[in-house]
This record gives structure tokens, sequence and C-alpha cells, in this order.
């Protein structure tokens, strides 16, 4: 059945392609300045049209409408879109602006297409892991340029753990405490920036686990990763690691104890003194 009671009353139309003097066909060609544009058909009565942006083709429109419906849950995942050329008559635009639109929300994983007798196209299942792949993507790619300096991404690190540390001292169990032991002794027992920095790194993810907000482990992991590529470009002295590996213990006790004030702050002077290892490199 398709996702479609929860939304007919929200379709907002953009310019309508069928009292435009453009060719239906013709995909962003469903944008117009005609006067007559300014209000879509709906299959269920008359939709309340947006302000048309010549800047912004007809089926972007088209994909930012449907996101919004399903970012803000009127489509759930799992839930089957109508057939494309039901989207363009609520829409007013043809079918190939709604298969462009389909394109992109595909592009960005938030539908798929599945093909045969009781196939169509889904709203998709996200996992946490997509949107750090996600994430990192995009930090990775801006990442060094202006937009994104280096300064930025270890800001953004210290803003996120130095206090998630301190709710993890309060939330922490057992399993957190052996595992991040755990991660210590393999961390001094690895050889090669490499494997070092893998065992740091899952660390500092065992204490953003520990919390209970997997947002948090969703918002670190993509800046670890891109981290992790700059550090490894960087000369890092044994000196530098046995200092990390001391800075790692003492957060530990810290957790142990439940003190999250001093927790905080000794998460706050460790990633000070690597964000000050990465600037000399």
């Amino acid at each position: 059945m398709y996702a479609r009671a929860c939304c007919e009353s929200r379709w907002r139309g953009v310019p309508d392609s069928r009292t435009s003097t453009s060719k239906p066909d013709q995909g962003d060609s469903d944008v117009s300045s005609t006067k007559d544009n300014t209000s879509g058909r709906s299959g269920t009565g008359t939709a309340t049209a947006l302000p048309v942006s010549r800047l912004r083709p007809a089926y972007q429109q088209v994909a930012d409408q449907l996101r919004e419906l399903i970012l803000d849950g009127s489509l759930a995942p799992g839930d089957r879109l109508p057939p494309e050329g039901e989207i363009g008559g609520n829409f007013g635009v043809s079918r190939s602006t709604v298969r462009e639109a389909l394109r992109v929300l595909a592009s960005q994983g938030l539908v798929k297409t599945v093909r045969g007798t009781t196939g169509g196209t889904f709203v998709s299942h996200i996992e946490p892991d997509q949107i750090s792949d996600f994430l990192e993507a995009g930090i990775g790619l801006m990442s060094g340029s202006a937009a994104l300096p280096l300064s930025a991404i270890l800001e953004a690190r210290e803003l996120l753990e130095v206090p998630a540390t301190a709710i993890a001292a309060e939330r922490r169990e057992q399993r957190h405490l052996d595992a991040l032991h755990a991660a210590m002794e393999r961390e001094k027992r690895s050889r090669g920036r490499s494997m070092k920095f893998q065992e740091h790194r899952h660390f500092h993810g065992i204490i953003m686990e520990a919390t209970g907000n997997g947002l948090l482990t969703m918002m670190t992991q993509p800046v670890f990763h891109v981290l992790r590529t700059r550090f490894l470009n960087a000369d890092s002295p044994a000196e530098f690691w046995a200092q990390v590996d001391d800075q790692h213990g003492q957060i530990t006790d810290l957790l142990e104890a439940g003190d999250g004030a001093a927790a905080s702050a000794a998460m706050r002077d460790h990633l000070r003194y690597i964000r000050d290892a990465y600037r000399e490199n």
C-alpha cells in the first residue's frame, strides 16, 4: 500500500507544466515564468504552490519537498512512494522531473528502488554507520579548506568530547572500563602509527559509547576518521605516544572513580596536547 494518506494534503505543487508554455516532458523546463504557474494541481484538490526560484530547477524543488516529508516523519522508513505519474500529478510536473528528483534522493540514501512485481521506490532504513559515512565524506572533502580548516575540526572535537567525558563518568558500566583498559594495553603493544592511532581512536570511541548517546558516536566517528588521515602523514615520535598512554590512563582512572569534572578536564588537556602536535606538523 502506498504512503499516500499521510501526505496528500501536504503536496505543494511546483509550477504546473500543464498550464505552462513549456512541454511537459522537458524535465527542468517545468519551471516557468508564466503567470498561470503560481499554483499546482493535486490529485486530491488544489495544492498551494511555493514561490518559484529560477535558480532551482523543478526536479530539485520536488526533491526538497519529498525530503521534507521524509525528514519530518510523514514518510516513514519502509514506506512505498506512489508511482512517478501520481507524484507528478500531485506536484504538477512531468514524470521525467519526478524521476530526476528520486535520483537525487537516492544519491542521498533517502530512498531506494526495488525492481519486480512487488517493487517500487521505498523510503530507506538509515543505519548509524550510513550517517557517519555521509558526514565523514563531507568533512573529508572540506577539511583543510578555508571553509573547514583543521583548527575548526579540532575545536569541534573538543566541544563534543570534553562534556561527553563528564557524562560518561556518570553512566559508564564495568564493561566500558574493561574495554578501556584493553584498548590501552593494545595501544602500548602496537607498532606503527596506523595501529596505534586505531587503538587511540577506539579508546575515545568507547568513552562516547559509555555516554549512552548514540548521536555522539555518530558525530565523533567521522571526525576521528578524517583526523586519522591527517595524523598518519605526520611525524609522531615515541615520546608523543608515551604521553598519550599516560593521559589515557589518567582519564580511565577518573572515569572509574566517577569524577566527571576531573575526567572532562583531563580530556581537555589531552585533546589540546594532541591539537598542539597536529599544529607542529
